[in-house]
């Protein structure tokens, strides 16, 4: 006997000024099951899973919970139906605790007054049962992404939901993480918990659901049993052609060293002592050297304290053989371009228009300005020929505010505007974080390109894949030092793991291994 309906999204429409998100689509959830909901960035996943918690409303369509049609006004109602929604971006407040935000509307009371003993027994019994561990007095700022998402996961079971959706889930995690999220989604289906999870990474869909929903530019394209697909059929079903998953590229031809650290120290925001560590490694020309490691280990320290966006404690930087070491940042951004790894805080401003943040670095230009004042026409132009070169995708074109993009388009526009600055060096943090397949493709093609050009690039990611398809070398960091370098042609990702995990240690300089 087939199972039942939990949730069924009939005939969904929803519109927003030029396009229309969802083009009446149909989605039926079964109890128990893992579903995943696969499209490219701006497919309509997103907007299709707000509308079932209620922050949309659709234009048309209907939504049945266990076959009884239910009005969803806000995400209120979603709660009060057994609906949870982990989003892509979180919804916490960062000078809370984290067992605060867990309870926040939803407070145990009596007489008005909150029983906090309550409430924490309730979270520490749940954390205990699923294997979520977190701190439930550390202030939601002071601690990790992956904590965070934790803390959200939190959140959707003290309020007893049923019906759990992830967004984009793994986004932000590290490949351990990644595994103890998987491992816990199970554990809810098998307690009947009914489960979409919206993902672009093939890999994950295939080890963790039970069925596949694919959607393309707002379609619904077809559902699948996992069971009977596979990963190219999948990435051709999302993107509507066929996708090459493999990076192609031919051997490196380093060069000179355009970048140099040398005893490099950033210090810790977090504890005494340094972030990054005595660090010292060249990136060359025509060479991508990435640096990899689990996520909280110095990388992110690192490219803030080469960026100029934290101060540098101690040793040197030579760009283009210009000491940067205390330089300003827009000094560095002379040679210097910078996909960020918070798209958001530090790659774009979001209630300015697409147009205006292709050119935030670059409006000081001629081409842009006529007598001191920014030219309108020039920027318009700048914008739509990026717009076409990179595919991105938004509402009303280069008039789009930034903040009504998807998080992939967001993405796609701050490597178009990066990238076509053409500077001797390019710093790449988690480049293709939260794209799918068809955007990773683009993007890695574009980066090979830069280095083709003479270009030295360095890649920071947590995605072991790209760092094992994209890097010319692997550079591996724990605790805020380096502590091997491998050829990706002569090692495995089971070694990369001992390094990243502290098990195993290289003398850089002689290259001889010990054991931590």
């Amino acid at each position: 006997m087939e199972a039942e309906n939990v949730i069924e999204m009939l005939h969904i429409t929803k519109e927003f000024p030029g396009i229309i998100a969802n083009d009446d689509i149909t989605l039926q959830l079964r109890r128990g099951e893992i579903h995943a909901l696969l499209g490219e960035n701006g497919a309509g996943k997103s907007t299709l899973m707000s509308v079932l918690f209620g922050l949309y409303q659709p234009e048309a369509g209907v939504i049945k919970k266990n076959g009884e049609v239910v009005k969803i006004n806000d995400p209120n109602d979603a709660t009060a139906l057994g609906i949870g929604m982990v989003h892509q971006h979180f919804k916490l407040i960062s000078v809370f605790t984290v067992l605060d935000n867990i309870i926040l509307g939803a407070e145990t009371t009596k007489a008005g007054f909150l029983r906090r003993k309550e409430a924490r027994a309730k979270v520490e019994a749940l954390s205990q049962r699923y294997g979520l561990k977190v701190d439930l007095d550390a202030k939601v700022e002071d601690i990790t992404v992956g904590m965070q998402q934790r803390v959200e996961i939190l959140k959707m079971l003290y309020r007893d939901n049923e019906i759990l959706i992830f967004d984009e889930p793994t986004a932000v995690l590290t490949p351990q993480e990644i595994d103890e999220l998987m491992t816990t989604m199970k554990e809810f289906a098998k307690e009947g918990k009914s489960i979409l999870f919206i993902s672009h990474k093939l890999n994950e869909i295939m080890a963790v659901s039970d069925r596949v929903t694919v959607l393309r530019k707002g379609k619904h394209i077809g559902t699948v049993d996992t069971k009977d697909t596979d990963k190219q059929a999948l990435s051709d079903m999302m993107v509507g052609r066929s996708v090459q998953l493999e990076v192609h590229k031919e051997p490196a031809k380093p060069g000179e060293a355009v970048l140099s650290l040398r005893d490099f120290c950033v210090p810790s925001r977090a504890h005494k002592r340094n972030a990054v560590d005595h660090v010292s490694f060249d990136v060359r020309a025509g060479e991508i050297l990435c640096v990899a490691g689990i996520d909280g280990n110095g990388q992110t320290e690192l490219v803030y304290g080469l960026t100029g966006l934290e101060k540098c404690a101690g040793g040197t930087v030579t760009l283009c053989g210009e000491d940067i070491s205390h330089a300003s940042i827009r000094r560095r951004g002379a040679n210097m371009s910078h996909i960020p790894e918070d798209r958001h805080k530090h790659g774009l401003v979001l209630d300015f228009t697409l147009e205006q943040n292709l050119v935030l670095q670059r409006y000081r230009e001629k081409q842009f300005q006529t007598n001191g004042f920014i030219n309108r026409g020039a920027v318009r132009e700048y914008a739509q020929r990026l717009i076409g070169q990179y595919d991105v995708r938004s509402g009303r074109g280069p008039a789009t505010v930034a903040r009504s993009m998807s998080g992939g388009n967001q993405q796609k526009a701050i490597i178009a505007r990066e990238l076509d600055r053409e500077k001797p060096l390019v710093v790449a943090v988690q480049p293709t974080r939260g794209l799918d397949v068809g955007a990773i493709e683009y993007i890695h093609r574009q980066l090979v390109a830069e280095r083709d050009k003479g270009r030295a690039v360095l890649l920071v990611s947590l995605e072991l894949d790209e760092v094992m398809n994209l890097s010319d070398r692997i550079l591996v960091m724990y605790e805020g030092q380096i502590v091997g370098e491998f050829d990706p042609k002569r090692t495995d990702v089971q070694e990369l793991g001992l390094y990243m995990a502290g098990a195993k240690r290289m003398d850089i300089s002689g290259k001889e291994e010990k054991g931590a």
